[in-house]
């Protein structure tokens, strides 16, 4: 079956397969599916490989890679994740930057590391978890006392109850009687409706007085189940690092390509771009790696619009609680590969014009912002907001449901607007990509020394914009193997036939020396005294762990 998708909608597992490979089948010369793990609920866990492979195999060239659908509400991040396939197949031979970028480059995207996750969230009786399907902590899936959000009106959506109540903390928006805003400080004015406002859901061991929150029988974070800080006291953090399966497998999946110089997880929601650390302050990281990261964001800013930010400086409430066990500290502590955290939608932006503060995360939208959402959307996306109904609950009786559609307003992009949103994310992937380290092979000689003895040699020049170590962590860490070179073909006299030739600079260190002098960091002359009869051919074969690798050959 042919599917049919436009970036308008949100595909359910099934149908991304039969996308996924649809598209790699129609591409065989730029793409290839594989699975690199299974979910807990034994789905396939799907991997496209995109490079030109007329020009090389995917792991001879510097790689970038992309995952979306960590959490599994995060359905946007999803469709930019296949959109970011479809721009990559489309626009080759059309798209200068994008032919480059297969020609020399590859890209890894995963589209939905949760698929689990992404089902139940999308299913017609939709549950809606952190991330993982799993039962955890308790193995036995049991409901804790209290409040567990579900539909309980059978229409697909989980709403919000409003319960008359006195002393409640909500009351009618005056004017826009059907949004609830909160009671201010000091009260509200004699006569006012009041009421105290949950989740659509029902209550286990109600108490008939008091509704706590429970916690969900899936309390995992599968985002928090990455080696790097990883820590019991860290919400949702798992058993141990990479606890979960489709944690262990994607690690696994990215430390099995070392061609990796990039990565970058597609989430929502606040159109941001998020760079590690998430534990410490920029002055604890190397100052070139703050540099670059501040360099790439601004180039990130423009192509998308999405403001770039540091997770600890600018969204850390509680800098005594940091967020921890993440993918993208991950990729920049372990790998030492600058890493990002993509959150796409930003609807207080979409109705007010202006950026949603770092506020929203912890204290939610001020009465101004959630007036102007309520605005646009009942202009543009009326569905998302529900008239209040008559309900009869089954623990609390008489209640109203109604409210937003959380999930797929402020959390996700209208359907409508998805292409739009998710666009540009291409654009900066690709410019990601580009801006890696990439070795070639610039120059080849031999030379006659008598008899059958010749000196060989390569000039060898890494001709990307990072340095072939990444980032200055990786360096001072020893996080990345050095380039080597090895000639085959002839009898190597006096040295070893393979050498190390440690690591080059990119165009990067211009930066630093202010156009005074250049210098030849970004190159290495690697050679050899060898014995062969003349006529004959040697090869050399030039490799680095990320900047990928090629080979010459030189008739003596």
């Amino acid at each position: 079956m042919t599917v049919s998708f436009a970036f308008d909608r949100f595909l359910r597992y099934d149908e991304m397969t039969d996308w996924l490979h649809e598209t790699a089948a129609a591409h065989p010369q730029l793409m290839t599916i594989e699975s690199y793990g299974r979910s807990y609920e034994g789905r396939h866990l799907w991997l496209a490989t995109i490079t030109d492979s007329s020009t090389g195999s995917h792991l001879t060239k510097p790689a970038h890679w992309v995952d979306a659908n960590i959490h599994a509400v995060e359905v946007t991040g999803g469709v930019a994740a296949l959109h970011l396939i479809h721009h990559l197949l489309a626009g080759f031979g059309d798209d200068a930057m994008v032919t480059e970028a297969l020609r020399t480059r590859t890209f890894y995207v995963a589209p939905r590391v949760n698929p689990d996750g992404v089902e139940w969230a999308l299913s017609d009786s939709p549950q809606f978890r952190r991330s993982s399907v799993r039962p955890w902590p308790w193995s036995d899936a049991h409901q804790a006392p209290g409040l567990h959000p579900c539909d309980l009106t059978g229409d697909g959506r989980v709403l919000s109850m409003r319960i008359a109540d006195p002393h409640g903390g909500w009351a009618p928006a005056g004017d826009q009687p059907r949004l609830m805003v909160r009671v201010p400080a000091e009260g509200a004015p004699a006569g006012t409706p009041r009421y105290r406002m949950l989740r659509e859901g029902e209550i286990v061991d109600h108490d008939g007085f008091t509704t706590p929150t429970a916690a969900p029988p899936q309390s995992l974070d599968m985002n928090r189940n990455f080696p790097a800080g990883w820590g019991t006291g860290v919400t949702g953090s798992g058993d141990h690092p990479l606890s979960e399966p489709e944690i262990d497998s994607l690690v696994r999946a990215i430390v099995a390509r070392p061609n990796i110089c990039g990565y970058n997880a597609y989430h929502t929601a606040g159109g941001v771009l998020l760079r590690p650390s998430g534990t410490v302050a920029d002055s604890a990281l190397p100052p070139v790696d703050v540099w670059v990261w501040k360099h790439l964001g601004e180039r990130g800013t423009a192509l998308t619009g999405y403001t770039a930010h540091s997770v600890f400086e600018d969204f850390t409430f509680d800098t005594s609680d940091t967020m921890s066990g993440a993918g993208d500290d991950w990729a920049y502590d372990h790998l030492g590969v600058y890493g990002w955290t993509t959150e796409f939608w930003d609807v207080i932006q979409r109705a007010t014009g202006s950026k949603s503060g770092n506020h929203i995360w912890y204290t939610g939208p001020t009465e101004a912002e959630e007036r102007a959402v309520y605005d646009w959307a009942a202009a543009t996306h009326p569905e998302m907001y529900a008239d209040w109904a008559p309900f009869d609950h089954p623990q609390l009786g008489a209640v109203e449901i109604g409210g937003w559609d959380e999930v797929f307003l402020w959390d996700n992009a209208p359907t409508d607007m998805l292409l739009a949103e998710v666009r540009p994310h291409a654009q900066f992937a690709v410019y990601q990509a580009l801006c890696s380290p990439r070795v070639e092979i610039l120059h080849c000689a031999a030379t006659w020394l008598g008899g059958d003895s010749y000196r060989v040699e390569a000039g060898i020049a890494n001709t990307g914009w990072l340095p072939t170590y990444i980032t200055e962590k990786a360096r001072k860490e020893s996080l990345v193997l050095p380039l080597v070179a090895e000639l085959t073909g002839a009898t190597v006299v006096g040295a070893p036939a393979r050498q190390e030739l440690g690591q080059l600079g990119g165009r990067l260190d211009l930066q630093f020396h202010f156009g005074k002098n250049d210098g030849s960091a970004d190159r290495v002359l690697a050679s050899w005294v060898v014995q062969a009869p003349k006529g004959s051919v040697v090869k050399i074969a030039v490799s680095h762990q990320r900047a990928g690798s090629q080979t010459a050959t030189l008739t003596l």
